[in-house]
Order: structure tokens, then sequence, then C-alpha cells
């Protein structure tokens, strides 16, 4: 038994003894995972310490120890030297955005589509494609990282982009969130930790969740994520990766400054650090800002997979991303491709490219950069006071709220509301992270008639 009291000693868990089997660390690990899921622990709990949980349970210490361990590598818990062990702020539920059928009569300002009426350009060019000779050779397993032409026309498309690379250090994947996955499955471990920025793109912290990584929060400012804050972390803790969104990150719509990227490429390069780039949102950024003038890939070529999805900028239905990679990851992202994909659609692959060849990909995104101003403007005369902050062109904003209520409540009072938004919560990647936001999309509605109706319910809500 143990020596001390535990009788009337505060504990924030206080798992029954009896209920555990061997192999005991595994049953606790078990115990708490259950008790985290079922919301009995809840996101930001502080933990027992493992010594004073091993003496309530009579344990020896390395028993709790492995326990921990077992939950951290999941992401269910995360440690902070000094401060204790903690329970992930979305270890219980999926912060997964996914476009679900709402209610017919609801405005959907949740999930950021990419202006689909310019899809009729897209349905001629397909069109097109099923009229051509080499149609039967898209149908096969040839080539799983793309065919050379589908390769050239990325490379064109990117060069816009400021991303110079041949064509074996490129592969074509099913859309960018399947590019992150295949990054994480080829270059990372269960239990590696990536940096990321405080509020991040919540699929990546379900991706990250399946994988077992661990996501460690960096603070940031107007410019992007704070170097000083990503090398203190690194000289404390073994970190593994990073993951920027820097054109424009998605939730807060922050464009990272040239002078950022080169503060922060001088961490990242002292540290070995791998780098996720995800730069979905170039194409808004390239050639209209003028700080814009490199990737980070261009800074360190070596290090960095650099993502760039084609789904916001030309069609969010063809599914077909362009990955850049230094020789370093070469074989093993070619074999994560055709583990995960075997190979992504030929046929998707070349209705992109006959788009790009034809010069009907510039008139979409002229497009589509048109539309993101009208609707900004429409944003800016309902919310003034935070229609300058990050990206002028983005198809989402970051409006901050008071509202302290929970966020799937706030979500699910919009809702009966007949608008659905996505709250930071979402998107927090660490407990105890502060602020509370909504993501507001721009960029779903079928009309500006209808997000006006919904931008006008959704300030009536939040004022």
């Amino acid at each position: 038994m143990p020596f001390n009291s535990f009788t009337n000693y505060p504990m924030s868990w206080r798992p029954n003894r009896n209920t555990l089997h061997r192999p005991v660390y595994q049953s606790l690990a078990s115990l708490l995972e259950h008790d985290i899921t079922e919301g009995i622990l809840v996101p930001g709990t502080k933990l027992p310490p493992q010594r004073e949980l091993a003496d309530f349970l009579d344990l020896n210490f390395t028993t709790v120890t492995r326990a921990y361990k077992i939950c951290e590598s999941k992401g269910l818990i995360y440690a902070i030297i000094g401060k204790g062990t903690f329970v992930s702020p979305n270890a219980g539920r999926s912060v997964a955005i996914t476009k679900n059928k709402v209610a017919e009569d609801c405005i959907d300002l949740g999930f950021v589509a990419s202006f689909e009426g310019s899809n009729a350009l897209v349905a001629e060019t397909a069109r097109r494609v099923a009229e051509k000779t080499v149609l039967e050779e898209l149908f096969n397993y040839n080539e799983p990282t793309g065919l050379p032409r589908h390769k050239y026309a990325g490379q064109l498309w990117m060069k816009e982009l400021g991303i110079s690379a041949d064509a074996k250090h490129v592969a074509i994947v099913s859309g960018a969130q399947n590019g992150l996955a295949i990054a994480l499955f080829a270059l990372f471990e269960p239990g590696s930790r990536i940096a990321v920025d405080e509020f991040t793109y919540s699929n990546f912290i379900e991706i990250s969740k399946l994988y077992r990584i661990q996501l460690l929060p960096i603070p940031g400012d107007s410019n992007g994520m704070l170097p000083d804050h990503l090398d203190q972390q690194c000289r404390l803790l073994e970190v593994h990766g990073i993951f920027l969104m820097p054109s424009c990150s998605n939730p807060t719509t922050i464009m990272m400054t040239d002078m950022r990227k080169h503060e922060l490429a001088a961490v990242i390069r002292r540290h070995q650090l791998i780098v996720l780039e995800d730069d979905i949102h170039a194409f808004l950024t390239a050639g209209l800002v003028e700080d814009y003038r490199q990737p980070l890939y261009q800074l360190l070529p070596d290090q960095t997979l650099y993502i760039c999805g084609t789904s916001k900028s030309l069609c969010s239905g063809l599914r077909v991303a362009y990955l850049v990679f230094g020789e370093r990851f070469r074989e093993r992202i070619e074999k994560a491709v055709f583990t995960v994909n075997v190979k992504t659609s030929s046929l998707d692959a070349e209705i992109i490219s006959e788009l790009i060849f034809s010069g009907k990909a510039k008139e979409i995104v002229d497009e589509k950069k048109r539309l993101a101003q009208s609707v900004n403007l429409l944003f800016a005369s309902y919310f003034p006071q935070h229609a300058s902050t990050g990206h002028a062109l983005s198809y989402f904003r970051w409006l901050p709220i008071s509202n302290r209520e929970a966020g799937a409540q706030l979500e699910q009072t919009l809702l009966l509301q007949g608008v659905r938004v996505f709250h930071s919560d979402r998107f927090r990647s660490g407990a105890s992270i502060p602020g509370h936001f909504l993501r507001i999309s721009l960029a779903s509605t079928d009309s500006l008639k209808e997000l006006d109706k919904g931008l006008g319910i959704l300030r009536g809500v939040v004022n």
C-alpha cells in the first residue's frame, strides 16, 4: 500500500486500481485514453505527476511513465518541461473540417470552397481532354509520381510562384492534404515533434493525430512564427520538423514576410528541421504582394517538402497537387506516394495540365482574384475594424470575438440562427493558447447576396 494517504488529497485523475490488469502499463494507458475520449478529463486538464500517480496506485514509477508515453504518442496528452502533463486541446473530438451537408436553408460560412462558378471552364477543358487520342494511356499504373508532361505543366505553374525544380524532384499527388499525409508517412515516426503556429490548419491537426505526431505550438506575430521562440523550443526539446503556410496561413490569414522567412530559415538550418511548406495560397500572393520574394523551399531546398495544391486556384474537385522535394527525400517520398496512392488520377492531372498549357488556368485565377476582392470588400462593410488584418484576397477571415462560450456550443448556436462557421477551438494546437475567434469562409456561398445575408446574421449574433 502507498505510504501516503490520498483520501482527501486533491487529484485531477483518480483511476481505480482494481480495474487494471496485466500488462498494467497498457491497461493504465487504455483507462487514461477512455477517460479523455469520453470527456471525463477535459482538454487542458493537468494530470497528476507521474510519481504522485504511481504512489496513489501503488505502482512502479516506470509503469506510469510508460502509460503516459503511450498516450503522448497518440496525441492525447502533452508535457511542458517544468509545468507538467496536460490533456491535449482536441484529444477527445475530431476537428477535421469537411463539406458535410447542413440544412438546405443554412448559409455555409464554414467550409472554405473556391468560388465554384469557374467550373464551367474546367468542364469545357475536360470535354476537350475526353476527345484526345492519348486518353487510353491515362488509365494505367505507369509513372506513379506523374507523367512527364503533367510534371512539366506543374513546373510551369510553380515557376510563377518562384519554384525552380527538375522533374525527378516533383511528384503529383491527390491534393494538398494527401501530400501532407504522404509527407508525414514518409519522413516522420510516431512520437516525432513538429513545430506549428498556435492556430494552425485543423486537418493537419487531425492527420498528425492519425500518425501519432506531436504538435508543438510556437507563438507568432503579424509577420508569422517567431524565430526566437522556435529556437528556444528546439534547444529544450527534440524537434523534428516544422509546418508552415507562409502565403496565407489557415486560419489566421497571416502572410509571412521575406525577412521572417530568412530569420526562420536560419533557425531551421541550425536545428536541421524538416520543413513542410503548404503554399496552397501562393497564387494569391506571388506577383501581387510586394514583399513576396520566394518560398522557403528556395532558401532550404535540401530540408523542405513544398506542397502546391490546385484546389483553391483552379478546381477543388480535381484532386491534384505538386510535391517538390530535395534529393535526400526522393526515395522515401516516391515509395510513400506509391504505398499511399499507387498513383494519382492521370485523367485529373491531364485536365489540370490542359488548363495550364491552354492559358485557361490564368483566366480562372484572374476571375477568382476578382471574386476574392469582392467578397473581402463585403466583409469589410460588416466588420471594418478587422478587414485590414492579413491577406487582402484571402478566401476566409479570422474574426476576434469576445464570446467565451465553448467553441462547439457557439457553432451550434450559430447553426440555429442559420449560419455555419468554425470556432478557433478547431485550430488550436495547444491547450493554453489565448483568444477566441471565428474563421469565416467567404468563398463558399452561391452568390454575393447569400454571403451578404450570412454576414448580417453573423454580425447580429457576435455583437
